[in-house]
């Protein structure tokens, strides 16, 4: 597997996304002004096909980075791809002097956060009727 990360929103990521969080979890408002700032993580497999991804900013607001838009394509699910592609966030966010990762994730998926170290703070937050909680992970 190959980890490559973008300044613009490759296709790639945007093709992802739109299947898992539109077209498999029904999200409407996939895609905002923040896929203009982020820097955005593609994985591919070994014959070059994309197969997961996320995004990653600073957020003023937290003062941290936050790791965002976190998805793997469904037939790769299960083979720790995303703990490698958040192993990859984190040295970014340490190579640009982050201390820090925050991430708004969609309670389903907590314990899969909780098993890379971060823990849940503040209340649950309904985004787009899902139910999610904030987490953090110091770097």
């Amino acid at each position: 597997m190959k980890i490559s990360v973008y300044d613009s929103f490759p296709d790639c990521a945007k093709e992802i996304r739109k299947t898992v969080f539109t077209d498999e979890q029904g999200f409407q408002d996939e895609f905002d002004e923040t896929d203009n700032e982020a820097a955005h993580f593609v994985m591919y497999d070994e014959d070059e096909t994309p197969v997961a991804t996320c995004r990653v900013f600073w957020n003023d607001t937290m003062n941290a980075y936050a790791l965002g838009r976190l998805a793997v394509v469904k037939k790769y699910r299960g083979k720790n791809l995303g703990s490698t592609l958040m192993n990859a966030v984190e040295t970014y966010v340490k190579e640009n002097g982050g201390k820090d990762i925050v991430l708004h994730a969609q309670c389903q998926a907590a314990g899969f956060y909780k098993k890379s170290g971060f823990t849940e703070f503040g209340n649950i937050e309904e985004e787009q009727g899902c139910p999610h909680i904030w987490m953090k992970k110091s770097v």
